[in-house]
């Protein structure tokens, strides 16, 4: 029970629900709110299928580049701490100035890739599927929490930023990216402690 908690927290933080809420706000402010929600669902429900594919397939990846558990603890607690970083020190008015104002209903990018299943959740997956190759299960039921929290919090954006305002949304971001720094933290710590003792 405690791997499934830990992980979908992992997850969840990698997701990034609160952070992708501005983006998803812009990309999809021209469509209908009924047309929103059936975009912002059908490509959600692509990026779990994308995910899933590398959670299945990440140990013969893992096998194929011939790499040991121990380099892809320290690698992935590198990247999820850079991404934690950028969580923290992010600039919300940057990253929607940049994104692009066509009329063009969204498909799989950059909504579903790489917002949702980017290359970190992917990197993570395949970390996860190595790790607990014989406990696919739990990493499924994880990944299944982690993926319907980040649905509700996507598919309640008006009701999150008219709540809590635009302040506290980059403020909670901030705080999920300072949990992840810890997260990432150990994973590297793992990694070094593992490749020592082999």
């Amino acid at each position: 029970m405690n791997k499934i908690i830990s992980n979908t927290i992992l997850l969840i933080l990698i997701m990034d629900p609160l952070g992708n809420l501005p983006i998803f706000i812009s990309i999809l402010k021209k469509f209908k709110k009924k047309r929103r929600k059936i975009i912002l669902i059908r490509e959600m429900l692509i990026a779990f299928i994308i995910m899933l594919l590398f959670l299945f397939i990440g140990e013969k990846i893992l096998s194929f580049l011939n790499l040991k558990t121990q380099i892809v603890s320290i690698s992935g607690g590198i990247i999820l701490f850079l991404i934690a970083i950028k969580m923290i020190f992010s600039n919300i008015n940057n990253t929607l100035e940049n994104i692009d104002t066509e009329t063009k209903e969204p498909f799989l990018v950059p909504l579903a890739i790489p917002l949702i299943a980017g290359p970190s959740i992917l990197a993570t997956l395949i970390l996860l599927s190595h790790q607990y190759k014989d406990q696919k299960l739990f990493l499924v039921i994880s990944l299944s929490i982690a993926w319907s929290f980040s649905l509700f919090i996507l598919l309640s954006t008006e009701m999150f930023t008219k709540f809590f305002g635009e302040n506290i949304v980059n403020a909670l971001e901030k705080l999920m990216g300072l949990i992840l720094i810890m997260l990432s933290t150990q994973m590297f710590l793992d990694g070094i402690k593992s490749w020592f003792n082999t």
